[in-house]
């Protein structure tokens, strides 16, 4: 497969200032099938928006709510971008915003290649489906449309305020999972993915209700590594000023990383709210409400470097450059290698 010269044709981080009425944000590029909505300077939840579920069906990435239908958030899935209600979470008047937008396969389509049947949007090309099943509460496989296995799958029961998101990630394996919603470290567990790797065509569920109660409806977003355009994988810290470096071959645009031995916050970074190497980097957390300037007072001050071929952590922090193992996902600015003609270089 022919590799993705223009990133932004498929990830794209937009930020824009609430009005506390409504507006259409433009300038995506696309039209986006999952949104990732975070408010920079007031404590608003990560609020979550795709387009299998269908606009105006939130849910929250930093706790173990249920989705719920609230009409004046997103409101509708543009041609270029997205358009928003009154809602403070994602519009407020007085805050600023981020939004991550991904581009799937639309609205989502039957698939039938496991055992349970699921609805799927997916875009083979980048490697990103969205895929909506319901539980059944015994082993079962669910389709995911990407052609190759996943690399990570982030998941949620739509129905339960109860149970909290799910992630599978290649780093750690089918024999165990972290919480997205939490800074616990990772568990082993037999039930999660019943113990066994994703496939070309199929995730694998146990009995674990967090993955699987019967009855209830799940959301999935599943994530295959493209070279040039997306990277998962994990590193170990030297807990040093001058951190390791990690080759990703493009250079950064998205950056999400997590202590996988200890209780740490998640960590997000972009190249769009934070341009430049050598800042203090403005962190959000994928678990936290927090603003970027409460996760970078309490979780500590990174420094990262997003070069051409990779990233680098200057700092000695534990958070991402401790004495732990730590796995990341990152999609790309600028492949370091294309046929585009425009060079990849160091922010």
């Amino acid at each position: 497969m022919a590799q993705i010269n223009k990133p932004t044709d498929y990830f794209n981080t937009k930020l824009y200032s609430g009005n506390g009425s409504t507006q259409s944000i433009t300038g995506v590029g696309f039209q986006p099938d999952w949104v990732w909505v975070k408010g920079r300077t007031f404590a608003y939840n990560n609020t979550l928006f795709d387009s299998v579920r269908g606009a105006t069906k939130r849910i929250y990435s930093n706790g173990t709510d249920a989705e719920s239908t609230q009409s004046v958030t997103l409101t509708s899935f543009d041609s270029d971008g997205f358009s928003l209600g009154s809602n403070a979470s994602v519009n407020s008047a007085t805050a600023t915003f981020v939004a991550w937008n991904w581009l799937a396969g639309g609205t989502g389509v039957s698939n039938t290649d496991g055992s349970i049947t699921s609805t799927v949007s997916a875009n083979t090309t980048s490697g990103f489906s969205i895929v909506s099943y319901t539980g059944t509460g015994a082993n079962a496989t669910v389709g995911h449309s990407l052609g190759v296995a996943p690399s990570m799958i982030i998941l949620k029961d739509r129905d339960s305020g109860v149970y909290g998101w799910n992630v599978y990630h290649k780093s750690l394996g089918a024999t165990k999972y972290i919480n997205l919603h939490t800074n616990s470290t990772s568990g082993t567990s037999s039930s999660a993915w019943n113990n066994t790797e994703p496939t070309s065509s199929v995730f694998s569920l146990g009995t674990n209700v967090g993955t699987n109660n019967s009855g209830d409806n799940f959301i999935a977003y599943c994530f295959a590594e493209k070279k040039g355009f997306s990277k998962f994988g994990s590193y170990n810290g030297n807990n040093n000023n001058n951190g390791a470096f990690i080759y990703t071959g493009f250079k950064p645009a998205f950056l999400l990383v997590k202590d996988a031995d200890f209780g740490q916050y998640w960590h997000l970074l972009d190249s769009v709210r934070e341009p430049f190497n050598d800042d203090d980097a403005s962190h959000l957390a994928p678990n936290t409400s927090d603003t970027e300037a409460t996760v970078r007072t309490d979780r500590g001050v990174a420094k990262v470097d997003f070069l051409s071929n990779g990233f680098k952590f200057n700092t000695d922090n534990s958070g991402f450059n401790g004495t732990d193992t730590y796995i990341y996902m990152a999609f790309a600015e600028q492949p370091l290698v294309g046929t585009n003609n425009i060079p990849a270089t160091a922010r």
